[in-house]
């Protein structure tokens, strides 16, 4: 997979992919993830990339010409499956979703950031636009970068246990069941029997009752809707 992200501070980026599976991920070559100032393709002589909104309001609002400088220029050497825009108002990110960008080849992330961008690029440039919650940030930045692990830790090879991704939280609809680990008993605090009886069969069960049962009580909305289908 391909990743190009689009942003006025790339520097934002240092953490997130230096690190633990993304960074893995890159050794590997399972994913590239290319970094793209937008101020490169600003003509500005200060390297604007931004302007006054028409009609008055505040805050600044991110040009159309610079963004599709960026945007042309990727194209002309990759063939993209979705241009993205991570928008505060947009499809609210999921497991599905995620599992379903995850099969894409190529991807342009593009940052938000200001008062948002020329509504023109949203219409004309972006083919998707994705929400990781419904409250706003400074920046697309930070939601490029959730979006961009929970979609490279789905890619087959990158985790070193392939299973373990399809026991995430919501891969069916469900939070995980609770888990444990040595030692067996810590201050009086006891792992559940039944994970250390052996019995597969019954262990999964256990687990499936866990999950429903934390699934009811911590997200009612999502068992509400298992029970619609």
């Amino acid at each position: 997979m391909r990743i190009d992200i689009i942003t006025i501070f790339p520097e934002m980026f240092d953490g997130p992919f230096t690190a633990s599976i993304i960074k893995r991920a890159i050794e590997k070559k399972h994913v590239e993830i290319n970094l793209h100032n937008l101020r490169d393709y600003s003509t500005d002589k200060h390297k604007k990339v931004d302007d006054y909104a028409f009609a008055g309001g505040a805050g600044m609002v991110m040009q159309i010409e610079p963004v599709d400088r960026c945007i042309s220029a990727l194209k002309a050497e990759c063939q993209y499956d979705e241009v993205i825009y991570m928008s505060p108002d947009g499809l609210l990110l999921d497991q599905s979703l995620s599992n379903k960008i995850s099969l894409k080849q190529n991807l342009i992330l593009l940052c938000g950031h200001y008062k948002g961008i020329d509504e023109r690029i949203r219409e004309h440039l972006v083919s998707l636009e994705i929400s990781i919650g419904n409250y706003v940030l400074s920046g697309g930045e930070l939601a490029a970068a959730v979006l961009t692990d929970s979609i490279v830790r789905l890619i087959p090879g990158v985790l070193n246990d392939e299973t373990s991704a399809l026991s995430d939280s919501y891969q069916h609809g469900l939070v995980s069941p609770p888990t444990y680990t040595r030692p067996r008993s810590y201050k009086g605090w006891e792992v559940p029997e039944i994970l250390l009886s052996g019995n597969e069969a019954k262990i999964e069960v256990w687990k499936l009752d866990q999950a429903m049962e934390r699934t009811a009580r911590r997200r009612p909305e999502l068992y509400d809707k298992l029970k619609k289908k």
